[in-house]
């Protein structure tokens, strides 16, 4: 591969997927990598030669540097993400060291650091106009100068550095090992009997991964089935199964994931958080938790552990009378687990009790939710509510993956395109992480001739896939999980601000980024917005008025247990990003393990090892930062309490305020802080109330 045709160098425009072999990431990242240490290099010097400069001699030429490595690095995670094998793994651990290298070497530049604070310092005298969207950038350019060692000692800094790769190392070894030991459990079932409770979907699943594994007569009818760690067959089985035994086998696999042999991830937790805390200290901050806080809404722990506290109370009331309820089903029912409830009996009494009290039978709504209909009704939702349109584009862009779609965004008020996404809706066990996110592609900014570049999403699901001529088939929590990551894409896709480093989600606080994600799901309980996309997918009736009645009075159902659960992952959390010490007598499975008991609706069982599979803390971004959503959520509920307030029906009112909403929460991005947007849209400080409200628990609402 040269420069001229080694597709990681292109450094913009929509990626050409199919040519990212591993061979041409190893051959490009090193390529590119000297390409921008030359011209940050240059750019250093010319910044030693200016007395006084200015945004664009410093920001614009920095910005393209940053943005090369975005662009193709994000293609590289991506792909890990997407599209996992050994020769991807290899090459991105070989290239990753050299990444991590460069981004120190640009955070901790003194020429850059000095010329940004010289900035800063000449706006203060008057010196030099910013608008408020570029003040926000400098202070925050500055602000992670700082918290990437550009203050430090060149022995603290070599020392910071080196612990920046050996982290980055560990968080994806840690995510290595939880792929492979989800894919590495498996059990197939050969009696009818083991299958007993399961819906036909889930028998169709399981018989197709059994042919997957060699099993080539395997049939949804006569098996064999088999079972897996990955959410499209485990939940349901949990759910479903009658066996307990099957139940308690699947579920103490599921929990001690990665806590044992070659995938063991319980030295690297204890090493990450060890290097977390010592980096803090190098930076002046007593914990990782005082770091993480930094880019945060919250002001302190003590803030957090407030709201969390709040939340609690309602819901430990409302979890405890849960579980009896549960117990008691099961004692009626004579079974034996009614006098001893454990965590794997929980799913399937749960969905016993949601069918007697509302006769709300989960797997038989899916016909009515196949991906397409969904697809639709979430697209008229957005038109609705945002004035846009989203159109297919298959073939405009070259995917990953044969499943994966194409989409562009149009503004119905000047008729042109603004944005567009990927859409990667279904599982790969093996090959795709589990779980459901939404990154960027392309940001919007201006590009060298001036036009502006459409920001791009990708979206991604891990929902049941089409199983012969049968559609994709989409649970109710499949429909709010998209919902949900739209929600990301839209204040993505539909930012107003030019300046990149605060368009879309950049700069948005860590813990209000999932206020615009968490606000589409309140729609999946909006009358109008179910009925336009719930029909069958074989007759084409819609969704029986009483069905609709069901889902919105089971919204609340087990929502003491499940808030309980958030909580405790929540305060698991800031135990060891502000507490733990590597000295301390506790294990960090030992302090997870201690809040789960204090705060879980059920403790934990003995090998429950969640933290060794918990990828948001540990390879995903939310280190001391999982309380965000709750954070978020209360900003969520109390904005689309808001439009329950002019009345979900009053369209005039709902079209002027999804004006308003798009005008602020999803234009605005990161150019002003979270709590200002906030209070742009709804005119005051947020409540927990709505939140309470919408989860049966207002008895305990705080202001």
């Amino acid at each position: 591969m040269t420069s001229t045709t080694n597709p990681l160098l292109l450094g913009e425009g929509l990626p050409p997927y199919g040519h990212f072999t591993p061979e041409v990431i190893g051959a490009g990242m090193p390529e590119l990598l000297q390409q921008l240490e030359a011209a940050l290099a240059c750019h250093e010097a010319s910044l030693t030669t200016l007395e006084d400069p200015t945004w664009e001699q410093v920001m614009e030429p920095l910005h393209r540097i940053e943005e090369r490595l975005r662009w193709a690095w994000g293609v590289v995670n991506h792909l890990m993400g997407v599209c996992d094998s050994e020769a991807l793994r290899q090459v991105h651990s070989q290239q990753q060291p050299a990444v991590v290298c460069f981004y120190n070497r640009l955070g901790q530049s003194e020429p850059i650091y000095k010329a940004l604070r010289q900035m800063r310092q000449r706006h203060r005298e008057g010196m030099l106009p910013l608008d408020v969207v570029q003040q926000r950038i400098l202070t925050a350019a500055v602000q992670a100068m700082e918290l990437q060692g550009v203050g430090l000692e060149p022995e603290q800094r070599q020392a910071f550095n080196a612990t920046s790769t050996r982290l980055a190392e560990l968080s994806t070894t840690y995510s290595n090992h939880v792929l492979d030991a989800t894919k590495g459990w498996s059990l197939l079932l050969k009696d009818p009997q083991q299958v007993d409770g399961l819906p036909e979907s889930l028998r169709e699943l399981m018989a197709s991964a059994a042919r997957e594994a060699g099993h080539a007569e395997a049939t949804a009818a006569a098996g064999p089935w088999q079972l897996g760690l990955d959410l499209p067959r485990y939940g349901p089985f949990l759910r479903y199964s009658r066996q307990r035994d099957l139940r308690e086998q699947a579920y103490r696999a599921y929990v001690s994931r990665a806590s044992v042999g070659q995938t063991d991830n319980h030295p690297l937790i204890r090493e990450l958080l060890t290097l977390r805390h010592g980096q803090a200290q190098r930076l002046g901050y007593n914990t990782w938790a005082q770091v993480s806080l930094v880019s945060k809404m919250a002001g302190s722990v003590e803030e957090i552990e407030q709201l969390v506290e709040e939340l609690r109370r309602p819901s430990q009331t409302a979890a405890d009378v849960e579980l009896r309820q549960l117990g008691q089903l099961a004692k009626e029912m004579d079974a034996p687990e009614g006098e001893d409830l454990k965590p794997w009996d929980v799913a399937y009494w749960s969905e016993q009790l949601r069918r007697r009290r509302f006769d709300l039978d989960s797997e038989a709504l899916r016909p009515w939710f196949p991906l397409e209909q969904v697809l639709e009704g979430l697209f008229g939702l957005c038109e609705r509510l945002f004035d846009i349109r989203i159109l297919s584009a298959d073939g405009e862009a070259p995917t990953w993956h044969k499943d994966v779609r194409f989409f562009r965004v149009v503004d119905q008020g000047q008729n042109t395109p603004i944005a567009g996404f990927y859409l990667d809706p279904y599982a790969r066990p093996g090959q795709k992480r589990g779980g459901a996110w939404m990154d960027e592609c392309l940001v919007r900014q201006p590009n060298e001739e001036g036009r502006m570049v459409h920001p791009v999403a990708y979206l991604i699901c891990n929902q049941t896939p089409p199983v012969n001529d049968t559609p994709s088939l989409m649970t109710f929590m499949d429909v709010q999980t998209l919902f949900h990551e739209f929600g990301h894409g839209l204040q993505h896709m539909l930012t107003t601000i030019d300046r990149p480093q605060a368009a879309g989600l950049n700069l948005v606080e860590d813990d209000a980024i999932e206020l615009a994600s968490q606000f589409m799901e309140n729609w999946c309980y909006d009358q109008p917005t179910v009925m336009a996309m719930a029909r069958h997918w074989q007759t084409g009736t819609p969704l029986p008025e009483d069905e609709f009645r069901k889902i919105s009075a089971a919204r609340t159902f087990m929502a003491g247990t499940a808030m309980l659960r958030q909580l405790s992952f929540a305060q698991g959390d800031l135990e060891l990003h502000a507490r733990w010490k590597s000295d301390s007598e506790e294990t960090p499975a030992a302090t997870w393990r201690r809040i789960a008991t204090t705060l879980a609706a059920l403790p934990p069982i003995a090998e429950d090892a969640t933290i060794c599979s918990f990828e948001h803390l540990f390879a995903g971004g939310y280190a001391a930062g999982y309380y965000s959503y709750k954070w978020s959520e209360v900003l969520s509920a109390d904005a689309f309490a808001a439009f329950e307030e002019v009345e979900l029906g009053n369209e005039a009112a709902i079209g002027a305020l999804g004006k308003r909403y798009r005008d602020t929460v999803l234009s605005l991005g990161g150019s002003r802080h979270a709590g200002e947007v906030f209070r742009a849209f709804r005119g005051r400080e947020p409540s927990t109330e709505a939140l309470l409200r919408h989860s049966g628990l207002v008895d305990g609402a705080v202001h």
